[in-house]
């Protein structure tokens, strides 16, 4: 199946079209929505006070690339967040005369309004003192969230050994700008799947559910191959503790060729005004891909309902709406 020709189903009708790494937020009755979008070149942020006018409300574009130098090439996977009174958008960028030097870097709003601004660029997320390791590399997709207190980021950076490996690492937060541990490992990629193309863990959100936390991830390239793991942890557990975490041995959601959902991935959980969790995804509705995937437009958003089962969570396409 191709762009032009892909097979409709009543599954595979996007919640916003060409909007890969979303990212849904609701608040203060509110929902905000936050992706990449096909020319990597800028952030844009939409609201609207209910989830099915998040597809149709207007976009703006809060904060637009550099001509030149650092955060001017590939502007990924932003992320909107609200800490001590203050918004912020956590994003990954590249330098035109060095691409793939790809490293977190955050925007702030001071006002209520984030679509209002105005943002002011705050730098590189900044390491905890004696860490000689955090953003040295290819890093991105970095999420941050708050429990039981105390705030922890997460994020997907590369190694070399030989080959290189995109992990996930972990640490706790000094503030919204600065780590205030050492980076630990969280998560490498272990099995076949993850390693599809690529070895690849990226793309981390948190939720906390039924008793657990959990920590979704993508793996493998960005071909119908890409799909979703899952870390979970008791919910009195330390997120620092990395032996309290448990690691899926195969994917919780994949390709579905049937329904026409190929290469679901980089997740985003979210919860509406009675609390219900729901997931944001991307995925494509077809397989032929023209050059190199990372830079197909048609990675569209979806939104699924996420209910519990023992536990556990359902990752189920019978639950998807906007069909």
């Amino acid at each position: 199946m191709n762009a032009e020709n892909y097979r409709r189903t009543e599954y595979n009708t996007p919640f916003i079209a060409q909007r890969a790494d979303p990212y849904v937020l609701f608040m203060d009755g509110v929902y905000y929505f936050t992706a990449s979008i096909p020319a990597y070149d800028g952030i844009v942020l939409r609201c609207a006070d209910s989830l099915e006018g998040l597809r149709t409300t207007p976009e703006t574009e809060i904060w637009h690339r550099h001509e030149k130098g650092v955060m001017s090439q590939h502007i990924w996977a932003p992320e909107l967040h609200r800490i001590d009174g203050r918004w912020y958008v956590y994003f990954a960028a590249g330098e035109r005369d060095d691409i793939w030097k790809i490293r977190p870097w955050v925007i702030r709003c001071e006002s209520d309004d984030p679509l209002a601004g105005p943002w002011t660029e705050c730098g590189n997320l900044k390491r905890a003192d004696g860490d000689e390791f955090s953003f040295t590399d290819f890093s991105l997709d970095m999420t941050t969230f708050s429990h039981n207190g105390k705030r922890y980021c997460v994020w997907a950076e590369k190694v070399s050994v030989g080959k290189k490996i995109s992990n996930m690492y972990i640490a706790r937060m000094k503030d919204a700008l600065t780590l205030e541990t050492p980076q630990m490992l969280l998560s490498s990629p272990t099995y076949d799947w993850e390693r599809h193309g690529f070895w690849v863990n990226e793309g981390p959100t948190f939720l906390h559910e039924a008793g657990k936390i959990f920590l979704t991830y993508s793996a493998s390239d960005t071909s119908p191959a890409y799909c979703m793991g899952m870390l979970w942890a008791d919910e009195d557990a330390d997120p620092m503790d990395i032996s309290a975490w448990h690691k899926s041995n195969r994917p919780v959601f994949c390709t579905d060729m049937q329904k026409g959902l190929l290469g679901p991935g980089h997740n985003t959980f979210f919860r509406d005004a009675e609390g219900r969790v729901y997931m944001s995804y991307h995925a494509r509705n077809y397989d032929e891909i023209v050059g190199d995937p990372l830079y197909d437009p048609n990675r569209n958003a979806y939104v699924m309902r996420i209910p519990f089962s023992d536990g556990m969570p359902v990752f189920d396409t019978e639950n998807q709406l906007f069909q």
